[in-house]
């Protein structure tokens, strides 16, 4: 058996537990899965949950280990890899040191902590800086093109 057989079989496992799940819960209805859940009872909709989690993990294994077996085989991919994680990594130090933390007051009442409004202005900042290189590196591809003509 080679291996797009076994991801096959295994797919069209995955999806007949998808689709029974699926019809059990629509089989229940919304009303008493409602009121089972108010009382904290998740039990008709945790499988179909448990199924994607594990799906999706799945994937995310299957594709970093297939990504780092592709760098692995060329040092020259491997190389500008690590170049552009560095780069992303000092970006985010970058940004870190731009953010400030304040204890922030949310709408359901709790606090958001220092620590968390700290990590909200470096996701902020770097998503800032991101787009900026990318504007940036699309003008300058584009000018570059202009010129060569």
């Amino acid at each position: 058996m080679n291996l797009q057989t076994i991801i096959k079989i295994i797919s069209a496992v995955f999806g007949l537990l998808g689709a029974i799940f699926l019809f059990r819960i629509l089989g229940i209805g919304d009303e008493e899965i409602k009121m089972a859940a108010s009382v904290g009872d998740f039990g008709s909709v945790s499988p179909l949950v448990t199924l994607a989690i594990a799906i999706l993990l799945i994937t995310v294994v299957i594709t970093v280990l297939f990504s780092l077996l592709n760098l692995a085989s060329s040092s020259e991919k491997l190389k500008k890899s690590l170049i552009f994680i560095g780069c992303f990594l000092v970006i985010m130090g970058i940004s870190y040191g731009l953010s400030d933390g304040v204890e922030t007051p949310m709408k359901d009442g709790e606090m958001l902590s220092a620590s968390g409004s700290r990590w909200v202005g470096t996701g902020l900042r770097m998503f800032y800086i991101l787009a900026a290189l990318a504007i940036i590196s699309m003008i300058l591809s584009g000018a570059k093109k202009i010129i060569k003509r």
